[in-house]
């Protein structure tokens, strides 16, 4: 069972437990959906899933999320919005997430070049809250500069790797493209052989970044896109992952058969075989967004065209003239449904990376 090789068995997890919950996945062959949260509702959906199906969990806050946790009304010209968004995030994770009895590990999303001061200041807050407490506040981040020229990418994500080290934080970074749409950055016009990444810039990668600390991922692209498209649009290669492992394994003299952990991006809507592929060759992250923003949204359409008759006004509904519709129009009552469908999906999710039951 993964607890039994993790120190903190509940509630947000750093450094070493994050690195023995990764290489626990590998050896047992599944993943970990990382959840995209937006506010304590969506929290709430994700960690009700995991722990009723008694599993690990990763939460994550995207820049748009974090500057929609602190409010979309707040300032964001140098990103101080998503920045107290993201610590305000954080800190409600941290505080709730040991009362679901679950290992959570506390990760921010897709940070591009343009959003670099964004994870300067979170790693502003994770230097404090590490001389305070001995751990970093969030988990890990990923940093993004996979549109940028390879060298330049590799090299800053180095100086990001080299800050992150003293407090064992883990950093998760990408090389090659992801297509699609997601959180305002646009990709859907790349050129298709972008979204293939080679081996030999992920020994690159691997070597440069392994010389630094063990504690690194790389998404590493094999046509992933972000969003839903109809089957057969999309052509994933996963084997592509395998090649790049046994690469690594061979260059290095590796003893482990897959040496790189790898994080799938653009999982929803792929086929389950493509996951299950994908966690064969060494992935321990699998990104879910779009499907779970569908499924909130089900849960509280549907209420609200069930409950059409009972919410046109606060007083009068079917059942009389003077009825009241407190019940109905409370914001507890329609948001709660939208939680429910949530983590109907999230549980989907835990299923078919096999990340249910294993803890």
């Amino acid at each position: 069972m993964a607890k039994n090789v993790l120190q903190r068995k509940e509630g947000v997890i750093v450094g070493d437990d994050v690195l023995a919950l990764f290489n626990y996945a590998q050896e047992k062959k599944f993943a970990i959906p990382a959840i995209n949260v937006t506010s304590s509702s969506t929290v709430v959906a994700a960690l009700e899933a995991a722990r009723d199906k008694k599993a690990p969990l990763i939460l994550q806050l995207s820049q748009g999320g974090a500057l929609y946790f602190a409010g979309k009304g707040v300032a964001n010209d140098k990103q101080q919005g998503s920045i107290a968004g993201a610590i305000a995030g954080a800190n409600y994770i941290r505080a709730i997430a040991p009362t679901y009895g679950i290992p959570v590990v506390l990760h921010t999303d897709h940070c591009a070049k343009k959003l670099l001061p964004w994870l300067d200041g979170m790693m502003d807050a994770d230097e404090a809250y590490f001389k305070e407490h001995g751990e970093p506040l969030f988990s890990s981040h990923m940093i993004d500069l996979s549109e940028e020229p390879v060298d330049w990418n590799v090299e800053t994500t180095a100086k990001y790797l080299k800050r992150a080290a003293p407090m064992k934080q883990w950093l998760e970074m990408e090389i090659g493209i992801t297509g699609g749409e997601e959180d305002g950055v646009n990709n859907e016009d790349v050129d298709n052989n972008s979204l293939y990444t080679q081996p030999e810039d992920i020994y690159n990668i691997y070597k440069t970044l392994s010389a630094i600390s063990p504690m690194f991922s790389i998404a590493a692209g094999f046509g992933n896109v972000h969003g839903v498209y109809k089957p057969g649009n999309v052509k994933l290669h996963p084997e592509l992952l395998g090649k790049h492992q046994a690469y690594v394994k061979e260059k290095t003299g590796s003893k482990k058969d897959k040496p790189v952990y790898l994080v799938f991006h653009g999982g929803s809507g792929s086929a389950k075989q493509e996951y299950t592929d994908a966690i064969g060759y060494g992935v321990v992250k699998v990104n879910l967004d779009t499907d779970l923003q569908y499924a909130y949204l089900t849960g509280i359409r549907d209420y609200i065209l069930n409950k059409k008759d009972y919410l046109m006004s606060p007083i009068g509904n079917p059942e009389g003239a003077d009825k009241p519709n407190k019940k109905y129009f409370d914001p507890r009552v329609w948001i709660r449904e939208g939680e429910k469908t949530m983590s109907a999906r999230v549980a989907e999710g835990l299923a078919d990376f096999n990340t249910a039951g294993q803890l």
